[in-house]
């Protein structure tokens, strides 16, 4: 491992393993014991690869795209999320795993599942509004929390597991108590929505989420400086709000000011931030320095990022490509 808060050298940012799809993937997620990376395509169905033996196997049940994932503590259950609006449990290391149960959890797409660090909650938000609070080991539906106005883009635990955050459309920001109804609006970051005049449309939202280990920020990526909603034409942002005051240290951007969006954050524990972007201006991978907010490293992809997952060893990248490739990352 490195020091902490030493910088990745773009030139060791490498490449170590490629693996081809039939279709454009969505979405990424390396479970805790780093046996497999699970991702989804434009193909509906949920892939495991065996990161052992290369070995790719296809799990079928959701009516469409799988945007979202997460695993329990040891690894043993996956749980999926889909635009179809159900919530998955599968046994994740099984021959052939079929689902231990599925949900109906909400109307619409579901944008995002989060697994408390405890292990013992899942929160989902969605496309109805809703974010919902579930039982993790049995899927038992706890609690629904009603306040955002718009489509909610993402979801996220504090470390102690006693709050949700969520992101909105809009860029609204809330804070959730597990354990009640209660909630409050930190903040509403402007610079993650925007309205096209021209073609009368709403875009932003948080298509990356990331809280830091201490719980004191939590980071939110996405789109900003919007000149055509329809087409998706605008530049990378991730923006940081503290989550004891509400207040917007700072919007991370790029230097050149990469067209595109930011669609997966991430915390190194050697103190960066790390995005994966994709659309006008290519793929790419930043890193910011947390101490000072400097993006200090731009690494170019060979296509547009869709989603990203940090190994558990925080040594390996994995990134969702457009060009139906998942592709392995190493941080040196």
């Amino acid at each position: 491992m490195t020091e902490p808060h030493e910088r990745v050298d773009p030139a060791k940012v490498r490449m170590t393993r490629e693996f081809k799809h039939t279709r454009p993937l969505t979405s990424c997620h390396w479970e805790p014991r780093s046996r497999f990376v699970f991702f989804g395509a434009e193909d509906n169905l949920v892939h495991r690869l065996d990161m052992a033996d290369g070995t790719l196997l296809p799990i079928a049940l959701h009516d469409s795209w799988v945007r979202s994932f997460a695993s329990s503590p040891d690894g043993e259950i996956l749980y999926t999320a889909g635009f179809d609006g159900r919530l998955v449990f599968w046994p994740a290391g099984a021959d052939t795993p079929s689902p231990i149960r599925v949900i109906s959890a909400h109307e619409g797409w579901i944008r995002a599942i989060a697994i408390s660090p405890c292990g013992k909650y899942l929160a989902t938000c969605g496309n109805d509004h809703f974010v919902k609070l579930w039982d993790a080991a049995d899927g038992t539906f706890l609690r629904e929390y009603v306040g955002h106005q718009t489509h909610v883009y993402n979801v996220a635990f504090l470390p102690d597991s006693t709050q949700i955050i969520s992101c909105d459309l809009k860029g609204v920001v809330r804070a959730w108590q597990v354990g009640t109804t209660e909630s409050r609006e930190l903040a509403t970051v402007k610079q993650l929505h925007e309205y096209d005049t021209t073609f009368r449309a709403d875009i932003g939202g948080a298509r990356g989420i990331a809280i830091r280990p201490d719980g004191l920020v939590v980071a939110l990526g996405g789109i900003t400086n919007v000149t055509n909603a329809f087409a998706g034409v605008g530049e990378i942002a991730i923006a940081l709000v503290r989550t004891d005051t509400g207040d917007i240290e700072r919007v991370l951007e790029s230097k050149e000011k990469t067209k595109g969006t930011i669609w997966g954050v991430a915390y190194h524990p050697n103190g960066f931030w790390i995005g994966v972007s994709g659309g006008g201006g290519g793929g790419w991978l930043h890193f910011w320095n947390d101490d000072s907010n400097e993006l200090f490293t731009q690494v170019k992809l060979a296509n547009d990022g869709r989603g990203m997952s940090l190994a558990p060893d925080h040594r390996q990248l994995a990134v969702a490509h457009a060009d139906m490739h998942l592709r392995i990352y190493l941080l040196e």
